[in-house]
């Protein structure tokens, strides 16, 4: 039985000494051209004679680096394009607004136009109706012991500063001081003698402010006044007349007196009225009153006589005082 094994072993390799490629071998060789065959199927043109194309690598590189760096501008360039559209849309965004907003102030500004219209209409309406209130209170003149003294805003003291007016002058004072009273306020006044001689001279041809201190000032110095007198108030009235009537409005003249020394009556009053006249109105410039001192004792006439005319013709007022 050994003898049999052994010998078979020997016919085996004597058999298989003869076999150059075994199974095993060939199948490794054709797995191999097999797999040549395939890549140079896969790689076509690029693989010549069994060698790899370099310069087509290359190329195929570069083209594929310059695309992606045209992606890349692309992709850059969308990128900027996208934030001037989006800069664009918040513009026209913020351009509606402010059109919103300026026709809302546009708007407005007609709003507050017509009302500065309403206003103004009537602010004039007001203002003409004070202004004919103002005309009727100028023509309503209010008036005080029979004196119209409502449109005075200047005032001329002419007082006869004569003998007989001396000897009652604390009574004259008393009563100067009353008249200036129903003057509470005034711009301006002045005081003269009836021969147009001035209280204070450094105010000739000006006025005395109206203060309460002038005021007092003014009748303290009024106290011990002398000055030379022919007892008419004539000189004393064509005096304030021309030195003030054409330049003033609203001016009072007041004459306080006891008696007229002159003549004729006419002769006074005719003058008078061409200086107190407007020449295109014709109607006297100021108003002129007269406060007579009558004397019971030796009584005269004359100054009322005269006083009550010219006070009649120049709108104003005498008022005579009988003194015991």
């Amino acid at each position: 039985m050994a003898m049999k094994r052994s010998q078979n072993q020997s016919r085996s390799r004597r058999r298989g000494d003869g076999e150059l490629f075994s199974m095993s071998f060939l199948d490794v060789i054709c797995c191999g051209f097999g797999a040549m065959l395939l890549l140079v199927l896969l790689s076509k043109s690029d693989v010549v004679g069994g060698a790899v194309n370099i310069d087509a690598v290359k190329n195929l590189l570069a083209s594929l680096s310059a695309e992606k760096k045209r992606n890349a501008e692309n992709e850059a360039a969308h990128a900027q394009l996208l934030a001037q559209t989006r800069r664009l849309e918040a513009h026209i965004k913020e351009a509606g607004v402010s059109e919103a907003r300026h026709t809302d102030i546009q708007q407005r500004l007609a709003t507050l136009r017509a009302q500065a219209q309403a206003l103004k209409t009537q602010v004039d309406a007001l203002k003409r109706h004070n202004a004919r209130a103002r005309d009727r209170e100028l023509t309503k003149v209010v008036e005080v012991g029979g004196i119209p003294v409502g449109d005075s805003e200047y005032v001329i003291f002419i007082v006869d500063t004569s003998g007989s007016m001396q000897n009652l002058w604390g009574r004259v004072m008393d009563e100067l001081e009353n008249v200036l009273d129903i003057h509470p306020q005034v711009k301006g006044f002045q005081i003269m003698n009836d021969n147009g001689v001035y209280l204070i001279s450094a105010y000739a041809g000006k006025w005395m402010f109206d203060t309460p201190r002038r005021r007092k000032s003014v009748l303290a110095t009024m106290q011990n006044w002398t000055s030379l007198s022919n007892s008419s108030p004539v000189k004393g009235l064509e005096t304030a007349l021309k030195t003030y009537a054409k330049r003033t409005k609203n001016l009072a003249i007041y004459v306080f007196g006891d008696d007229y020394s002159g003549g004729s009556y006419d002769a006074v009053l005719d003058p008078l009225d061409q200086l107190n006249r407007n020449p295109i109105t014709g109607k006297p410039i100021a108003r002129i009153h007269a406060i007579g001192f009558l004397h019971a004792v030796h009584a005269t006439d004359r100054f009322a006589t005269l006083m009550r005319e010219v006070t009649h013709r120049n709108r104003g007022a005498f008022v005579g005082l009988k003194l015991n």
